[in-house]
């Protein structure tokens, strides 16, 4: 056999991009027309008429339920040890990953998996985050209230103290726009581990792993980064316009999927605008924002760089004062509900994922034999 790579006419898509990997009624992302559906329902209806627990319940089970009811779970006592255990320096990501395993080593989930494992994962994650973030501080976890959802239920246990109504609806509604987006890099891996018929705990952490990448889940942190160096509205044009110069890329504009404003850093802005304690915060982000715009519409006329959601998120989540180093481990336990709904969909008609891979090495030869012994 002589076949070189170049024998084979299949098109190739660098990280897949425009290829058709699988169909899905979870959700629709419109890049071209910054649109984003759940189930039909437009992203900005459900931040300004849902709660995270029903949009929830809406990936889940394809049913918009008035009545969903959703509140973090206690950590069990074999989790808390796993994270008691952690180095004071993990990586948030690592622990909420850890929490996962450990739940799934204790529950055993079945094959397929079902929404009462789902809703089950998505109530432990928050607590077992704020737990390791308490424990790495030197403090105690807290055990959750009952009363309130999953958001407010995070950040009572992360601080020990029920959180005001504007800080606990802004959370809640990061985590809807954060909860769902298609075959992203993080979902995708959970698709394909689900394939296998491995159980939902082993999508969910491969999902985490996928979602740590600094290409995937840390950008808000960058955001937060960025507004802290510009400082003040009037430096926005000069710092912009010095970056661009420099090469460098201006964190929160442009996405692999949209062309158009990200819809979910609209429904945030009007959230953000909401927060009476983020005025002066707001007003910097609006600011650099619309200065960014400009500039890079002028700069690329040709390809349109549009705000995307984690401009917004790091607003909203500097707003209500989160740490920025559990940024990306906020962003998975909110993502929890969509990538169990993918697990639970994608055991729904099951085929193993497993795409073909074009070879670039070299040709068929042979082993190079050892000299003949005189």
């Amino acid at each position: 056999m002589t076949d070189t790579p170049s024998d084979d006419p299949r098109p190739y898509s660098p990280g897949l991009e425009g290829v058709l990997a699988g169909e899905t009624a979870i959700a629709l992302v419109d890049g071209a027309n910054g649109r984003l559906l759940y189930r039909g329902y437009p992203i900005g209806e459900l931040v300004e008429h849902g709660t995270y627990e029903r949009v929830a319940e809406l990936l889940w089970t394809g049913e918009w339920t008035q009545e969903a009811g959703l509140t973090p779970s206690p950590v069990p006592g074999p989790v808390l040890s796993a994270l008691r255990s952690l180095p004071v320096g993990t990586n948030p990501m690592d622990a909420v990953r850890t929490a996962v395993s450990m739940w799934g080593s204790l529950n055993r989930p079945s094959w397929p998996p079902n929404a009462e494992e789902a809703r089950a994962m998505t109530c432990l994650a928050p607590s077992a985050l704020a737990a390791f973030a308490r424990l790495r501080d030197g403090l105690e976890p807290v055990e959750p209230e009952g009363s309130l959802g999953l958001a407010a239920g995070f950040l009572h246990q992360l601080r020990d103290e029920v959180p005001n109504e504007a800080s606990a609806r802004a959370l809640d509604a990061y985590f809807v726009v954060a909860a769902e987006h298609g075959f992203n890099a993080s979902t995708f891996a959970a698709r394909v581990i689900t394939s296998t018929r491995s159980d939902v705990a082993s999508a969910v952490c491969g999902a985490i792993g996928a979602l740590k990448g600094p290409l995937h889940g840390g950008a808000p942190t960058e955001v937060v980064n960025q507004l802290h160096e510009i400082g003040s509205p009037e430096r926005a044009e000069a710092w912009i316009n010095e970056a661009l110069d420099r090469g460098e890329r201006l964190m929160g504009f442009g996405h692999r999927v949209y062309r158009a404003y990200d819809p979910r850093a609209a429904a945030l802005r009007k959230v953000a605008e909401g927060m009476g304690s983020t005025t002066e915060w707001l007003a910097l982000a609006v600011k650099v924002e619309d200065v960014a715009l400009r500039i890079l519409a002028e700069r690329h006329p040709d390809r349109p760089l549009k705000t995307n959601v984690e401009y917004y998120t790091a607003a909203v989540l500097q707003g209500i004062a989160l740490p920025p180093d559990l940024y990306p481990a906020t962003f998975a336990i909110a993502r929890h509900a969509g990538w169990t709904a993918h697990a639970i969909e994608q055991a729904g008609d099951n085929r193993l994922i497993r795409p073909d891979v074009r070879y670039t090495g070299p040709a068929e030869r042979s082993v190079p034999r050892a000299a003949a012994r005189v």
